[in-house]
């Protein structure tokens, strides 16, 4: 994928609104089940034990409320995103000590391809983060359509 597009990585059915969990945990397990559902990982165990593993290496919150989780499994049929927005703010090892209620779960085949386009997909997803107006977007959405727009900012 070349010319990788944020339009090819996200998918409406890997994004949820207005998610109710308690903890980090339930965060991850839900979006790893939207994973499986749209046909992405293979088992959503071992793709949850690969992001529990990168988890280990340092802090994924990057501030302002969001965290970028990933993991990088052999389970993993297709590179993509998951969309989380929380209904509340969630415990998360953060940058700015904030927790998260925007999460965006990547997931990422083991190869050197999946390592590439992984790269390609974090940096697009930064570069629209970085930005105040998406992030408040993000926070106030309500809907899946809402999510995707705010990429499209």
């Amino acid at each position: 994928m070349e010319n990788l597009s944020l339009d090819q990585v996200i998918d409406k059915r890997t994004i949820v609104t207005n998610l109710q969990a308690d903890n980090k945990d339930q965060v991850i397990k839900s979006l790893a089940n939207k994973f499986y559902e749209a046909g992405y990982i293979d088992s959503v165990d071992d793709y949850v034990k690969a992001v529990y593993d990168r988890e280990k290496e340092g802090a994924t919150g990057i501030g302002n409320h969001v965290a970028i989780p990933h993991g990088k499994s052999s389970t993993v049929k297709k590179n993509g995103v998951a969309i989380a927005i929380l209904n509340h703010e969630v415990k998360w090892e953060s940058l700015d000590d904030t927790g998260a209620k925007v999460v965006v779960l990547f997931d990422v085949g083991d190869d050197s391809e999946g390592a590439k386009e992984h790269l390609k997909m974090l940096s697009m997803f930064a570069k629209k983060l970085g930005k105040d107006s998406v992030i408040k977007t993000l926070l106030d959405a309500q809907t899946v359509d809402d999510v995707v727009a705010a990429f499209q900012d």
